[in-house]
């Protein structure tokens, strides 16, 4: 029987058989799974016979802390989806052209114009945006791009004039910045912690390298193995699939910015709306400058990307540039994800400076590669250590770019860094093609160093001016 209280319980040894039982009827809460519990120990004074060590339920990581928020798995995915063919349209439209037409000088005249076109219409697309919704614009501005690379598919495969390749091209212009559309919907969902923001930031920036590291080789594979159009088809099935998915999870969507005037009987239950915006990101003092870097950054990605090209081609291994550019992105994928878990000191203004430097100083890695060893081997292993630092530098640059855009504009803000960065790839590509063909592929890793030198030196000198407080808030509250 069991003891009575205030007397200490003892086992109570019997026999079953030939069978010696030990039965303990002590409360459950004094013994553990193999014997008494005694405090500060696993069991008895002697160690043993003590119970296993319980440990509580382990604490999620900070990217699944992140993709828990309702509603963020969904549109996360979707926005992948579309994402992808970012990193497609422009190697399937080349293969396409030049495999059509036989003049890689055509295929790059279209590409060009296409991202001129995209330069000046994706802020506009990016203000209506914010204007009206992301739903409201993002789903036909994303159908009419699709429509562009249906006709530009068309007009190749028909023969038709080279006028309308550049026209057909230029359509997809209008494709919405889906990067910068989830970034807001992050500072909506996260309104208010910076921390948790930062890991958002650190995920998207991986998402986009993963994106442009897997989109050309799945555009190459595609048509290399089935026939030219094939990747631009699966480009556009991906594109219009995603951007309906990520538009149809409305719960996730920000408030469009809608002027007080324009609006005398608010809706109570939208309890975040965004204030009226003072002016447009163009204007902002502090935002110039860090677009000033953008277009230095955006020339480093160009001029490394022909350079590379131009080296592997030398070297008689043209079909290996794009792996050993993929590993470069790898680099930045990965270093982008670890930049997002770990802590950090200082604030996002240092750290910037400091991410440009570390930048500027890895580049040269490549440089000397090539330099020393002309070997392609080492360079994609230089190009991959020199990737660690890419990430890392977008992510504090697009935090700074949501810091001081004016509330209501963030789409626009982030879109006109993208504008910058796309205005650099065209600019450092033309110079380090030039480069290439003038002096030689090594000394065309010059260009990168170069202009993330220009970036580094922009930064410093305006520092003060990325360092002041923002004007006005980016919250929703």
């Amino acid at each position: 029987m069991p003891p009575r209280p205030n007397q200490p319980h003892r086992p109570l040894p019997t026999m079953t058989a030939d069978t010696l039982v030990i039965a303990d009827f002590g409360p459950r809460g004094s013994r553990g799974p193999r014997g008494p519990r005694h405090p500060g120990g696993r069991g008895g004074p002697d160690g043993r016979g003590g119970p296993r060590d319980r440990r509580g339920p382990r604490t999620p990581g900070p990217y699944r802390r992140l993709l828990a928020t309702p509603g963020a798995r969904a549109f996360t995915i979707g926005n992948l989806l579309a994402r992808l063919p970012m990193g497609m349209f422009s190697v399937s439209a080349v293969v396409m052209i030049a495999g059509t037409r036989g003049s890689y000088a055509l295929a790059g005249a279209v590409t060009a114009a296409g991202l001129g076109a995209t330069a000046v219409v994706a802020p506009w697309i990016a203000r209506l945006v914010d204007r009206y919704g992301q739903a409201r614009i993002a789903v036909p501005a994303t159908l009419l791009a699709a429509l562009g690379s249906l006709a530009l598919l068309l007009c190749v495969r028909l023969g038709a004039p080279a006028w309308t390749l550049f026209v057909s091209y230029a359509a997809t212009a209008t494709t919405p910045n889906l990067g910068g559309m989830s970034r807001a919907r992050w500072a909506y969902l996260l309104d208010g912690d910076e921390k948790a923001l930062h890991v958002a930031n650190s995920f998207e920036q991986a998402a986009d390298e993963a994106c442009f590291m897997l989109g050309p080789v799945l555009a190459a594979f595609l048509c290399g193995t089935f026939f030219p159009e094939a990747g631009t088809l699966a480009g556009v099935t991906l594109l219009v699939t995603g951007a309906l998915l990520f538009a149809a999870q409305r719960s996730t969507e920000p408030p469009p910015w809608t002027p007080p005037h324009s609006d005398p009987h608010p809706d109570p239950a939208r309890t975040r709306s965004r204030p009226a915006s003072p002016r447009t990101p163009r204007r902002t003092p502090a935002l110039r400058p860090l677009l000033a870097i953008c277009l230095a950054m955006g020339a480093v990605f160009g001029s490394m990307e022909v350079v590379t090209i131009g080296f592997a081609d030398g070297q008689g291994h043209r079909a290996a540039a794009g792996v050993v550019l993929g590993l470069q992105a790898a680099g930045s994928c990965a270093a982008g994800l670890v930049y997002g878990a770990v802590h950090r000191q200082g604030s996002v203004e240092d750290r910037y400076v400091w991410c440009i430097a570390a930048m500027t100083a890895l580049l040269t890695l490549p440089l000397l590669a090539a330099a020393l060893t002309g070997s392609l081997l080492v360079l994609a292993c230089a190009l991959l250590v020199a990737g660690m630092a890419t990430a890392p530098t977008m992510v504090n640059g697009m935090t700074l770019v949501q810091r001081h855009t004016p509330p209501g504009r963030l789409n626009e803000g982030m879109t006109l860094a993208v504008t910058g960065l796309l205005g650099g790839i065209a600019c450092g590509s033309a110079a380090g093609g030039w480069t290439v063909e003038h002096v030689s592929p090594v000394a065309g890793y010059g260009v990168p160093v170069t202009a993330a030198a220009a970036a580094l030196m922009i930064a410093l000198v305006t520092h003060r001016v990325t360092h002041r407080p923002a004007e006005s808030s980016n919250r929703f509250t």
